[in-house]
């Protein structure tokens, strides 16, 4: 039996396997958590012409200190159509087209106006300049706005159709399937017997995976049959990824990798060294990638975060798939590493983070109190309150 393979070893090989979902157009205001399959450049620029970034009156600055005759207004969406000469001064309000030959705003609360007279009443703007948004600020024409990979958030959404993008290169939603196995699951809203528990790994991977594009599919409870559970592989034969939980250990109920052997599939890799989360499984069935997480709660969500969503990621053309950790100081003590890397379930209130009391695989309340898991590396010395540790935060999409 091989020895289980290193984290990042095993999240390296999972991603080399990542299907290419194929690449089309979605509008730019649809398109909220797709990653950008081609990079981004600007398609005019902007702003088109300088602006006032303030309400006020734009003049020469080469005028000062006034009077000025004020000989009409610049509105937003209503440019002044004249022209600026010595001793005028045009009322324009925020977003507005600086006339032509004003290089100056001067504030309204820095000034008095009547009916045809401007007088200085406060100070000008310093620089003179100020408080005019030049043509270019943000972008112009050609400019690189975003690259290949980057994630579309409302901010991406803004700018792309800002720069004229309408619509914006994706690689479509991934097609999911969750396989729930075991004879002791009972279906949501089925009675439960003294000898089963619900199933509630699918519905929780399925809810993991619901930040991302993806159309998910669950299927099960599956028996323990190997012939149940390759009617469930090829109910899912069109999916892009299945995820399996239970059944990818080696006791005489684990029917994921005979089931799969049966079906010719071959594994890619089984078992990492991490806790909890060690009897992991990944295959490849044509294009379509299988990935067998264990049937602990705990277990399963922590590989679902740490391979499935990079996984899905990847498949979607993130260019970072994989969560980032952050160091923060632990609250509280914690003691020293055994034989395997370990993510602990973890409160962060903002500034430190504190480690569950229960840590076991099989505990579901851990997960629902926690928003960070505390990386614990093999073999780690006691680390005292105040230790800066490496942390994942599990909001992380």
């Amino acid at each position: 039996m091989t020895a289980p393979l290193a984290l990042a070893e095993a999240q390296g090989r999972l991603l080399a396997l990542a299907p290419h979902v194929p690449v089309e157009l979605r509008a730019s205001a649809d398109a909220a958590g797709y990653f950008l399959a081609a990079p981004i450049s600007a398609r005019r620029t902007q702003p088109a012409a300088a602006l006032s970034a303030m309400d006020g009156f734009a003049m020469r600055a080469a005028d000062l200190p006034g009077p000025w005759r004020v000989i009409g207004e610049s509105a937003a969406g209503h440019p002044f159509t004249g022209t600026v000469s010595a001793g005028d001064a045009v009322a324009i309000s925020t977003g507005a087209v600086l006339p032509p030959g004003a290089d100056m705003v001067l504030l309204r609360e820095d000034s008095r106006a009547d009916a045809t007279t401007l007088t200085l009443t406060g100070t000008p703007p310093d620089p003179l300049a100020r408080h005019i948004r030049p043509r270019g600020m943000d972008f112009a024409d050609h400019d690189l706005l975003l690259p290949a990979g980057a994630r579309i958030d409302a901010a991406a959404i803004g700018l792309a159709l800002a720069a004229g993008h309408d619509h914006v290169p994706v690689r479509r939603a991934v097609r999911l399937a969750v396989i729930d196995s075991g004879d002791e699951l009972a279906a949501p809203g089925t009675a439960i017997a003294a000898h089963q528990i619900p199933a509630s790994n699918g519905p929780m991977l399925a809810a993991l995976a619901a930040g991302l594009p993806a159309h998910v599919r669950r299927i099960g409870p599956v028996a323990d049959r190997i012939d149940a559970l390759i009617a469930a592989f090829d109910t899912a034969a069109d999916a892009d990824v299945i995820v399996t939980s239970g059944g990818a250990s080696v006791g005489d109920h684990d029917l994921i990798r005979p089931a799969l052997a049966a079906m010719g599939v071959t594994l890619d890799f089984w078992r990492v060294a991490i806790k909890p989360g060690k009897p992991l499984l990944v295959a490849r069935r044509g294009a379509q990638v299988i990935l067998g997480l264990p049937g602990n709660p705990a277990s399963a969500w922590v590989t679902g975060f740490l391979f499935l969503l990079p996984l899905l990621r990847a498949a979607l053309g993130a260019a970072a798939p994989l969560p980032r950790a952050i160091s923060v100081p632990l609250a509280t003590p914690m003691a020293k590493g055994g034989g395997r890397m370990e993510f602990l379930r973890a409160h962060w209130d903002g500034a430190h983070v504190a480690l569950d009391r229960l840590q076991d695989s099989g505990a579901l309340s851990p997960l629902a109190r926690s928003n960070a898991l505390v990386v614990r590396p093999a073999g780690a010395p006691p680390a005292p309150a105040g230790t800066a540790v490496p942390v994942y935060l599990t909001n992380f999409a």
